[in-house]
């Protein structure tokens, strides 16, 4: 879930780059930098950034612990994380 997360940000700091030719922000909040990006979600996309930033937090702080999503759940997740990659590679 982690990598999920990673994945998306760094596309979506893709998206800030090109889009003010500066570099992006440090931060991990995807709402924020979608912000930034001036990104547009479709469906529930902005909602999916929302679940994919709980699991961030774990991979930089092992103290912090999610509840831990079931195997569906994680398949899902994963399905969704590359429906949105191709998405955002598309508006790119």
């Amino acid at each position: 879930m982690f990598f999920c997360h990673l994945v998306i940000e760094k596309a979506i700091k893709a998206h800030i780059v090109k889009s003010t030719k500066e570099i992006a922000p440090r931060s991990h909040n995807l709402i924020l930098l979608s912000e930034k990006a001036k990104i547009e979600f479709e469906n529930d996309n902005d909602i999916f950034l929302g679940v994919l930033m709980k699991y961030q937090l774990q991979g930089r702080y092992p103290d912090y612990n999610p509840v831990k999503p079931n195997n569906k759940n994680v398949q899902d997740y994963f399905n969704k994380t590359k429906e949105l990659l191709q998405w955002l590679k598309e508006k790119l």
